[in-house]
């Protein structure tokens, strides 16, 4: 499905009822909003990890703009600004009133500031593996160089220089980072997810590349304006996102709760699917009543 919402067309996909029969009545279960990261990749990556969670909430997964299925345009818009406001327009285009907003990675950065800029508009904040402010590129960069191989420490190089320019450079990346990426790394399991995605060089680019906006970006200052009781995943193993990083955003979010997973790097869906669903699962039944 396709929504045509301020300058750009969103794609978007729901999955799970809205309305649950429960005795004698239609029951309506909370609207989630599920945030991809990247930024160049796409929702499909959640699929079918987060399925469980469609029998508590209605999830709606959509790509930014400039990715995935969503329509391409300036890429100079393809920014955190602007994807904020792309998702609070989706929000008011299907109707809804505060959703469960799940942000993973910099996805998490766009569910913090939509969280903080509209906060009537979210009933529930998830942030994982995330970041508030631009130092996670620097300690990521050290991670590298302690624990890296030498041709992961290479791509590296090309993802903060801007340099991956076409899919395949990009493929190669996720090829090489993957073991960092994820503890129980299953190569074949991760080339078919790849295969299934949709890359968008040009928008990693925009993010990362010197002078890209995520290189600056600081969202420190208005994670004060969040109302919605928020829980904060991380992985122990984390290398971009590192412990540290989610331990300041919950100290700066009031009565936040921050959960460690301990065999877990950066895909937390990968590495414990199980222990994350149920997190969420679990937080947001608690918190609603």
């Amino acid at each position: 499905m396709r929504a045509k919402i301020r300058d750009t067309e969103i794609y978007f996909d729901v999955e799970g009822m809205g309305l649950v029969p429960d005795g004698t009545r239609m029951r309506e279960k909370p609207v989630a909003f599920v945030i991809h990261g990247g930024p160049g990749g796409d929702h499909s990556g959640f699929k079918p990890g987060m399925t469980p969670l469609s029998h508590k909430m209605q999830l709606v997964y959509f790509d930014h703009r400039g990715q995935g299925r969503s329509a391409r345009g300036e890429v100079a818009k393809y920014t955190l600004d602007e994807n904020v406001e792309d998702m609070e327009a989706l929000r008011l285009h299907l109707g809804l009133g505060p959703i469960v907003s799940i942000g993973t990675s910099y996805g998490g950065m766009v569910a913090m500031a939509h969280a903080a800029r509209y906060p009537d508009s979210v009933s529930h904040l998830v942030l994982i593996v995330t970041a508030a402010h631009a130092g996670f590129n620097a300690r990521a960069r050290q991670i590298v160089a302690e624990r890296g191989t030498a041709e992961q420490k290479r791509v590296c190089d090309q993802l903060w220089a801007g340099e991956l320019t076409d899919d395949d450079k990009l493929r190669h990346y996720y090829e090489q980072m993957g073991p960092m990426y994820s503890v129980r790394h299953d190569p074949a399991a991760a080339k078919i997810g790849r295969a299934r995605g949709i890359q968008s060089p040009d928008a990693i680019n925009m993010a990362f590349a010197p002078g890209g906006f995520l290189q600056s970006y600081d969202l420190r200052p208005e994670l004060k304006h969040i109302t919605a009781p928020t829980l904060i995943c991380t992985g122990r193993h984390d290398w971009i996102c590192p412990v540290e990083f989610s331990e300041e955003i919950h100290g700066l979010i009031p009565g936040s709760d921050l959960r460690i997973f301990e065999h877990s790097s950066h895909s937390i869906r990968a590495d414990e699917p199980e222990a994350l669903n149920d997190a969420i699962a679990g937080f947001v039944v608690y918190k609603t009543r």
